[in-house]
């Protein structure tokens, strides 16, 4: 409580470095090797990349092992992390059709998250939380709102998945960032960082999935708006829904 009441980021931003040091420390006792830890530390960067599903290889730099699913379990049952799995055919039973060993990662505490991707700027305390809260930091950050939906469609209750699927006559795919079951229909949301303009993805997935899709949201920082049968909510009313 008392850094809260100084209202001073640097400690803040500290103490955040501190519990990640500290959660460095348990998953190397739990994994010697640092594949583990690594692998935790490579969540944030690989939503950064855009990777259509989490890399084990790209976490640990060397080739996946039999050993590394048993890590992966691991550290999803640590509850540190948020796994989405990956589904081949959208309907109102998602879970039927989850890609188990096809899934993204996310971090279960979003602050931790806006710690760890700062982690090599300078001065990234005090500084960084300006220019976020003042919209100012000239970067593409959709994916730190990517997180921050996952964080509280979990908190929720909502078990986490996404689609994808290749683009016709392209090497390039499509991609819903979550779906969601909700009174027999499926309910496609997109997540953007701030311009709310390019949806073509959850737009080719209403004209594929027309039969089961229900409403459709893009969260982003705009305000309150719709596109034709598109519902445009800022990201913050996302806690608010989905009961």
């Amino acid at each position: 409580m008392p850094i809260i009441r100084k209202n001073n980021l640097d400690a803040v931003d500290k103490v955040k470095r501190e519990i990640i040091n500290l959660y460095m420390d348990d998953l190397r006792k739990i994994d010697s090797s640092g594949r583990l830890s690594n692998m935790y530390l490579s969540v944030p960067t690989q939503l950064a990349l855009n990777k259509k599903k989490f890399v084990v290889s790209a976490a640990t730099g060397k080739q996946k092992t039999q050993k590394d699913n048993e890590r992966i379990f691991d550290l999803i049952d640590s509850k540190m992390v948020l796994p989405c799995y990956h589904i081949t055919k959208p309907d109102i039973s998602l879970s039927q059709t989850r890609e188990f060993d096809v899934f993204k990662l996310y971090l279960s505490d979003i602050g931790l998250f806006t710690t760890m991707i700062f982690n090599d700027a300078e001065n990234s305390g005090k500084d960084i939380y300006k220019k976020l809260l003042s919209d100012k930091i000239d970067a593409n950050l959709g994916y730190l709102y990517e997180n921050v939906a996952a964080q509280i469609l979990a908190s929720k209750g909502r078990k986490l998945y996404y689609h994808t699927w290749l683009k016709e006559n392209s090497s390039h795919y499509f991609e819903v960032d979550f779906l969601i079951a909700e009174n027999n229909k499926v309910i496609p949301i997109e997540v953007k960082s701030s311009s709310a303009r390019n949806h073509s993805s959850i737009d080719e997935f209403e004209k594929k999935y027309s039969k089961c899709v229900g409403r459709r949201y893009l969260f982003s920082q705009k305000d309150l708006a719709k596109n034709g049968t598109l519902l445009l909510r800022p990201v913050y009313m996302l806690q608010f829904m989905f009961e």
